[in-house]
């Protein structure tokens, strides 16, 4: 079954935040994972929305979304990600 990663996502260094972005897309590629959603910024439609990014990876299964997340190449550019960012992230099996 299908397993989501949702990011909800605010960008407190921008530069920084961009060399996470830039390597985001390779960390993903051995475990299948794609993005749905890379968006900024969010348009509200009724509710309140206070995060700057939200950001939506597609993979397999919830395993193989616990595995990019604790794989060593994710965890080093996470370090960026923390020092340029607060967010929440969050898995969704479906």
């Amino acid at each position: 079954m299908p397993a989501f990663i949702l990011a909800e996502v605010d960008v407190t260094n921008p530069e920084l935040y961009k060399q996470y972005a830039a390597q985001t897309p390779d960390s993903l590629k051995a475990f299948g994972g794609e993005f749905i959603i890379r968006a900024n910024p969010v348009q509200v439609l009724e509710g309140e929305w206070n995060h700057d990014r939200l950001v939506l990876i597609r993979f397999e299964n919830a395993q193989m979304a616990q595995d990019w997340y604790n794989s060593p190449f994710y965890q080093e550019i996470r370090g960026i990600r923390i020092q340029a960012s607060k967010g929440k992230i969050l898995l969704i099996e479906t």
